[in-house]
């Protein structure tokens, strides 16, 4: 008898610490990472934002030539005649930089061109069509045009320490930096399919990502965020609304193991 009670809080500890090693097993992110990129690997089709609606673009345009630029100026754009010494020549470039909005159709209302669709772009193809034009259609031959995407936004909802809608700067967000942002996941977070919703081109789609496999991660079409993205972390079942009956349930069996154990240690505690 003694040595069946002696049993019981030892098989509860056992109990308790197999648990444990499971709980750990599931927190772990990127599990195999550190032994597959020992040695340095290329990183395969590096992402480029594509301009989506709801994008802030900024393109600045410049030239040798201030008054070529005056052309371009209109409401939207600002900084026309901003100078700088650049090139072994010291020449005076002027510059000016426009602010857009993509509107729901890919397009921005550009000065003199007009109406262009950028939608589904990256920025460096939108600058080249620029001045691809600015050049074949006479008005600014020596015309640089760089653009960039000022800013997007995704939202981070679910078990994290800090959901919400948040918005970032430059044009390269992943799934790690955003939950990083978020403050990270819980601990009552599954962490093994966290999902991604996405509108691109007309179309929703969701992604499930596993944190847990570096490459089921690195290799997911939702590693890089885009614009509009919205990330959801389910909760595990063990987190439950108090006041459901899984929550009781689940407060009531961990307060019962705990009088067992302290019970059966007094028994053990008297018999000495």
């Amino acid at each position: 008898m003694k040595k069946t009670v002696l049993s019981l809080p030892i098989c509860a500890l056992c109990l308790v610490f197999m648990a444990s090693c499971v709980s750990n097993k599931k927190m772990i992110y990127l599990q195999g990472a550190t032994q597959e990129y020992a040695v340095p690997q290329v990183i395969e089709d590096y992402f480029e934002l594509q301009v989506q609606p709801d994008d802030q673009l900024a393109i600045s345009v410049s030239s040798k030539d201030e008054e070529l630029l005056q052309r371009f100026n209109n409401n939207t754009l600002i900084g026309g005649g901003s100078n700088s010494r650049t090139g072994t020549n010291s020449v005076n470039v002027s510059s000016g930089v426009a602010y857009f909005t993509v509107n729901k159709e890919g397009n921005i209302e550009f000065p003199i061109f007009g109406s262009l669709h950028v939608g589904g772009m990256t920025t460096g193809e939108v600058s080249s069509m620029i001045q691809k034009r600015m050049k074949e259609e006479g008005y600014i031959y020596d015309a640089i045009v760089n653009t960039k995407i000022m800013s997007f936004k995704v939202t981070v909802m679910g078990d994290v320490k800090n959901p919400g809608t948040q918005t970032y700067q430059g044009e390269r967000l992943t799934i790690l930096e955003a939950l990083g942002k978020a403050g990270d996941l819980t601990n009552s977070a599954y962490r093994d399919n966290v999902l991604v919703i996405r509108e691109e081109n007309g179309m929703r789609k969701a992604y499930e990502v596993n944190l847990l496999d570096n490459q089921a991660v690195f290799k997911s079409p939702a590693y890089y965020l885009q614009q509009n993205d919205v990330i959801y972390v389910q909760p595990n079942k063990s987190q439950r609304v108090k006041g459901s009956t899984s929550y009781t349930w689940l407060s009531v069996g961990s307060t019962v193991v705990g009088m067992v154990v302290s019970i059966v240690s007094l028994i053990v505690a008297l018999k000495k």
